[in-house]
Formats: structure tokens, C-alpha cells, sequence
């Protein structure tokens, strides 16, 4: 039990760092913000959390429970800073209704198949920063974040901010195509391990 509360703290942790990367970038939605964005993950990999996409690449076989865990300890994470972000007099819920637009416009089948790149930047960057290389940490955030892939704990936090009347109308649809983005980015996650195994 204790392993599992200890888990979850790191995950929730996780999705604070990535929920404050994202509150920056609604503030600046430009290159200038999703290079800044990289803050999240560099806090992240330095301490050591446990983050959906910076875990699924390297799970052993009989943890895909506890990476459901880390995923919903990473969307309470990314809730308190979306709570956070509604006291924020920018236009956050604005810029973040914008973003989930975009993506439900893309619809659930292409948005699986854009954060399967997603996922393999992110298990790329983590495993060149557990080696305290961080240039790829740097350039791999606004890599995936211009190329306008997926990342299912980022894409919480904007959904999570997004106005609650907007989430009420398109609920199912959000739902799904939240579930084909965690699905790709997994995918991506575990290519390189996939394909050339060594």
C-alpha cells in the first residue's frame, strides 16, 4: 500500500509540473511557449516523478497498472494547476478551448496516430536526461508541441481548463479522443524498444 500512495504522490507531482508548463504556454502560445513549456518535463526527469509518457517506454511486463495509476495521478496534478489557472485574469479558458478544438476537429483516429510521434519524442528526451543529457529534453518539448502531437497529460490540463460549458457539450467526444491519444502515445512511447531490439 505504501508503494502505491508513494506512486501516486509522484505521479500527482508530476502532473503539477506539467500543469504549470502548460499554464505558461496558454499564457504565450508561441514558440517562445512551448520552449518554455520544457520546464515541465526537465522539473520531471530532475526529480525523479513518475510521468505517464516518461514511464510508458520503459514498463516491464505486469505494470500496465501502475501506469493507469500514474496517468490518473498525473490528471490530479494537472487539475490543481487547472484550478489554479481559473483565478488567472489572462484568457486562459479561451486559448484552452481553442487548443481542444483543434484537436476535436482532427477527430479520435488521426489524434491516435499524431501522438504516437509524441510519444516516441518524449521516451527519446527522458532516456537521453536519465543520462543528465537535457538539450534533447529542450528541443524535444517544442518538437512535439509545433508538430501539434498529442501528449495526454499536457492535453488533460488544457481539457481540464477548457469552460465547464464547452466539456458538457462535448463530453463523449473529449472522452474519446482522450482515450486514442493515450493509446498513441504509448505506442510512441514503445517504438524504438519495438523495432530494434538490441
Amino acid at each position: 500500500m505504501k508503494r502505491i500512495i508513494n506512486l501516486l504522490r509522484s505521479a500527482v507531482l508530476a502532473g503539477f509540473c506539467i500543469g504549470i508548463a502548460g499554464f505558461g504556454y496558454l499564457a504565450e502560445k508561441s514558440i517562445i511557449g512551448a520552449v518554455l513549456f520544457a520546464f515541465g518535463l526537465l522539473a520531471v526527469v530532475h526529480y525523479k516523478l513518475k510521468l505517464y509518457t516518461g514511464t510508458a517506454g520503459f514498463i516491464k511486463k505486469g505494470e500496465t497498472a501502475d501506469l493507469l495509476l500514474i496517468l490518473f495521478g498525473n490528471i490530479i496534478g494537472c487539475l490543481l494547476v487547472a484550478l489554479i489557472a481559473r483565478c488567472s485574469p489572462m484568457p486562459l479558458q479561451e486559448t484552452a478551448q481553442g487548443i481542444l478544438e483543434g484537436r476535436l476537429g482532427v477527430g479520435p483516429l488521426k489524434g491516435g496516430v499524431l501522438a504516437v510521434g509524441c510519444g516516441f519524442i518524449m521516451t527519446t528526451a527522458v532516456t537521453f536526461g536519465r543520462q543528465e543529457k537535457n538539450l534533447p529534453l529542450l528541443f524535444g518539448v517544442p518538437l512535439f508541441i509545433m508538430c501539434g502531437f498529442p501528449h495526454c497529460v499536457a492535453d488533460a490540463f488544457y481539457y481540464l481548463c477548457a469552460p465547464i460549458d464547452f466539456w458538457a457539450a462535448h463530453l463523449a467526444n473529449i472522452l474519446l479522443f482522450y482515450i486514442s491519444i493515450v493509446i498513441g502515445n504509448f505506442v510512441g512511447c514503445n517504438l524504438f524498444r519495438a523495432i530494434y531490439k538490441e
